[in-house]
């Protein structure tokens, strides 16, 4: 299993779902700065020419939320999803794919000064009501779905933290409460050694 990754990327987050897993993979470090047979790969590979990729075997996955959730699928035993069919799966299913559907797009074009002319045209409304989502997603304690920590937690607990760290928006208390826990956990201490304190306010691919 092959690991497109770059610290300043989205695949920060895969990684670390790799992390929780603890889970036997190459990683193939990234550098955009010159052109590299990783990065051919890379372009062959993923026509976005965007991180993440993973491989596995003839299987190639892309896209942030559905490599957590193949991986979640892939190692049932880790125990990183709900089971299918619970309840807790409908919620799981809801929080781990608002964050790309909606929640990142709007705080995208909110950090560009840019408004949607007509937020019942858009998938992800206004920004108002996506706090108030974020608000009523957010756990009070434990994790996103309850006292199992999941991929949503990954991706949902994820994006905040970047969020929050790159001044896309103010967490409020329960936000914060729910981002420090996450930064406690050793697999994300394992995959964000100094990343998100060492970039410039940006990200790459």
């Amino acid at each position: 299993m092959k690991h497109f990754y770059n610290p300043r990327s989205r695949s920060a987050m895969t990684d670390w779902m790799l992390a929780e897993l603890g889970v036997e993979h190459e990683r193939v470090c990234i550098d955009f700065g010159i052109q590299n047979p990783q990065l051919d790969e890379l372009h062959r590979i993923n026509p976005m020419k965007k991180l993440p990729v993973l491989v596995d075997g003839d299987t190639v996955v892309t896209e942030t939320a559905a490599i957590c959730a193949y991986l979640a699928d892939k190692y049932p035993q880790k125990d990183m999803a709900p089971a299918a069919g619970s309840a807790e799966r409908g919620l799981y299913y809801r929080i781990l794919f608002i964050s790309g559907s909606a929640i990142e797009p709007a705080f995208t074009l909110a950090a560009a000064n840019i408004e949607y002319p007509d937020a019942s045209m858009a998938g992800w409304g206004d920004m108002p009501r996506i706090i108030d989502t974020i608000e009523a997603l957010t756990p009070d304690s434990d994790w996103a779905t309850g006292k199992q920590f999941t991929a949503a937690d990954v991706i949902f607990g994820g994006l905040l933290n970047f969020a929050s760290k790159v001044g896309w928006f103010t967490p409020s208390l329960k936000m914060q409460d729910y981002i420090s826990r996450l930064r406690q956990r050793p697999a994300y201490l394992k995959s964000h050694p100094d990343m998100l304190q060492n970039m410039a306010g940006k990200r790459i691919a």
